[in-house]
């Protein structure tokens, strides 16, 4: 049978392509950081990944890491409910708690895992999940678990939100599901209305903070602390695998009874490896050095404003944005991918955006600011994006 089903994989790999969609994966030989190194040996600035406090290749990760590495070992072998745990998968699960301010924390191997987690664990076809539009793949996927009724609202939109839980009264309980940042547009939810909404109509709330733990509020601690609620929210998800270090990991956080729930029910929890040792170790370091400093968190806002400032002078669009998400709107897809490809060029490491993973006309490039960027780069990738701009006329 493979051979007609391999003609059917064919056609629809080359519709990818000619729908100029294809995802090319390019090899880097490098640690990752500001500068990378290609296969080819070419070295770019780095403006693609999450890596927002610069933290991916800290000497002061690599070296918990490596005393981890003697001291627990490399891997668990097995789920913690069959073979135990390590006091550093505690001890780093205790201090996401204190750094949300939340009763208690549970570790998965990423956050798509805890997104996936979540919903059926806790909700039944009698309760009501009332999710934003824009919200992750993770999210989505995680809700289409779940037996519990659907609903969806537009993007930060609280009119629509307002009216999608009005319809949801009917349901026992009702859960509200937003990301912090979003991550395609750099756009903070509107907590503040949210929660407003949720003591009105009777709901709890869930938050990812994927995107915005480590940079967001005054001291990182995401967009509860930048509207001031924290400890509000009953549910919160992360990763290890942005701010914290970029290797993996993931985490659900919030009142004890749902952490609770999640460690008997999580089929992703109960059923898959925890992170290994070393990755608590560097996780436990990180959270440690954003929460005895505000430094790399101050340089993070600083260099975002100032590649904000010179980006917006020369006439680019970028999408209002409270996060190191800069999303440099072109609004046409071809445009986009030729863009891209021409900063690649000139030395900058960027991605293009356009349908279906942005909606039709929104196509952009998306740049991603760190701590560890100089002026200097970011000085260097704003040059280039006015180069190409002008040549692509994408500016006057």
């Amino acid at each position: 049978m493979y051979k007609d089903f391999q003609k059917q994989l064919t056609k629809t790999l080359t519709e990818i392509e000619e729908a100029g969609l294809y995802r090319k994966e390019r090899i880097i030989v490098s640690p990752q950081g500001t500068e990378l190194t290609l296969e080819d040996g070419k070295k770019v600035l780095n403006f693609c990944a999450d890596n927002y406090l610069g933290l991916s290749n800290s000497p002061e990760l690599i070296g918990a890491v490596k005393r981890a590495l003697d001291t627990h070992g490399y891997g668990m072998s097995s789920v913690r409910s069959v073979c135990g745990t390590t006091n550093l998968h505690k001890k780093l699960e205790d201090k996401i708690a204190s750094f949300f301010n939340t009763e208690d924390t549970i570790l998965y191997a990423t956050c798509f895992d805890a997104n996936g987690g979540v919903f059926e664990s806790l909700l039944s076809e009698k309760d009501a999940i009332i999710s934003d539009k824009l919200n992750n793949a993770s999210i989505v996927d995680g809700i289409r678990l779940c037996k519990a009724v659907k609903y969806r609202y537009e993007n930060a939109d609280m009119s629509d939100l307002e009216a999608q839980l009005k319809k949801a009264q009917k349901q026992r309980n009702r859960l509200i599901v937003t990301d912090g940042v979003f991550s395609m547009d750099g756009n903070v939810a509107p907590l503040r209305g949210i929660m407003a909404l949720a003591g009105k109509y009777n709901a709890m709330v869930m938050v990812d903070e994927s995107h915005s733990a480590g940079m967001v509020g005054s001291t990182g601690r995401g967009i509860t602390e930048f509207f001031g609620v924290m400890g509000d929210v009953e549910i919160m998800t992360g990763t290890l695998g942005k701010s914290f270090g970029g290797a993996m990991g993931g985490f659900t956080t919030g009142r004890k009874e749902i952490i609770e729930i999640l460690r008997q029910r999580s089929r992703p929890y109960l059923f898959s490896n925890s992170i290994p040792p070393i990755v608590a170790a560097a996780g436990i370091k990180a959270l440690d050095i954003v929460t005895t400093s505000n430094v790399l968190q101050d340089k993070l806002r600083g260099n975002t404003e100032h590649f904000i400032i010179r980006v917006t002078s020369l006439g680019f669009d970028i999408k209002p944005t409270r996060s190191a998400i800069c999303a440099v709107m072109l609004y046409d897809a071809r445009l986009s991918r030729e863009f891209a490809a021409k900063l690649l060029e000139e030395g900058i490491y960027v991605s293009g955006f356009c349908y279906p993973v942005v909606p039709k006309g929104e196509a952009r490039i998306r740049v991603q600011l760190s701590a560890a960027h100089t002026r200097e780069q970011i000085d260097r990738a704003v040059d280039a994006l006015e180069k190409i701009g002008r040549q692509l006329r994408a500016i006057k």
